[in-house]
């Protein structure tokens, strides 16, 4: 799993800082976190295909978050074979999304499937045999959902065990990996005794909010919280006033949702910056990081 941050700025783009985008990439999946302005032009600088991209979370419809969409939608319908994509967005997306595609003249050959969501709380609304994705509204000025991609439990192979049994690797050893025991060259393989349960890795994506109990459930035991931060805590009536987290808000979120590691990101653009940000959180929460553009995250 690798997470690419594409833009890091908050409404207005700044010569350091792109507005909001996040890809993951995880085996054939690359999920896109917001699709702000200049989205594909930050994917072709990151070196990630455009082609890639096979779902699009929309946190909410403000033009810093979406304003991407179309242009990266033209472009992948320029290939050969022409990707399925899935966009997923809170309530209005079906209408917003129809009229983005009527904005310009061009031919949508992308095979788009839309999901208009309106969780009552922390829902699932999406699932395969890897992973799953979590949404749930967040408190904005607009209807807002943030996301939580949880990778499923796998069974690892115990090697050493199997070296001793006189097990040798081949494609015998997949019915393990599925939770079945087997047999070879008649003896039973138990898989309690050769493998073991590896726990997935959690990313959660909390955007433009004010402190809520759902960025905590969301953000719970996450691996990576990657977290807005409009503001340093010197602004906090400005946050309250635009629906934003100060610094020490999001870290608190962080601190109470029991995370490994918060990445800040959708910094204002007066911060020439991010060194008061950075210091106003690790003062409630240390293990945290000001996001750049380009930075890349290996899970």
């Amino acid at each position: 799993m690798q997470i690419t941050f594409l833009g890091t700025s908050c409404m207005v783009p700044t010569k350091q800082r792109n507005v909001s985008s996040v890809f993951l990439s995880y085996k054939t999946e690359g999920i896109l976190f917001d699709c702000g302005e200049g989205t594909q032009r930050q994917m072709n600088l990151a070196e990630i295909k455009r082609t890639k991209v096979t779902k699009i979370l929309v946190s909410h419809w403000h033009g810093d978050h979406v304003s991407g969409i179309i242009g990266l939608l033209q472009t992948m319908g320029n290939d050969e074979a022409p990707p399925k994509v899935e966009i997923f967005g809170p309530k209005g997306t079906m209408d917003h999304m129809k009229s983005l595609m009527n904005a310009c003249i061009f031919e949508a050959r992308v095979n788009l499937k839309v999901h208009e969501l309106d969780p009552t709380g922390v829902e699932r609304c999406y699932e395969d045999s890897d992973f799953y994705i979590e949404c749930a509204y967040l408190k904005h000025t607009t209807p807002c959902l943030g996301f939580a991609f949880i990778e499923k439990e796998r069974k690892k192979i115990k090697m050493g065990v199997l070296n001793k049994m006189g097990v040798k690797e081949g494609p015998h050893l997949k019915k393990l990996q599925e939770g079945k025991s087997i047999d070879y060259k008649g003896k039973k393989i138990d898989v309690k005794e050769a493998t073991e349960t590896v726990k997935g890795k959690r990313v959660s994506y909390i955007m433009d909010t004010r402190p809520c109990a759902n960025a905590v459930e969301l953000s719970r035991d996450a691996d990576i919280l990657i977290c807005e931060t409009a503001y340093d805590n010197e602004l906090d009536e400005k946050a309250r006033i635009y629906q934003h987290l100060t610094a020490g808000e999001a870290a608190m979120i962080a601190n109470n949702a029991n995370v490994k590691k918060l990445y800040l990101t959708h910094f204002s653009q007066r911060y020439k910056d991010t060194q008061k940000i950075l210091e106003d959180a690790s003062a409630t929460f240390p293990n945290v990081v000001c996001a750049e553009d380009f930075m890349k995250i290996n899970l």
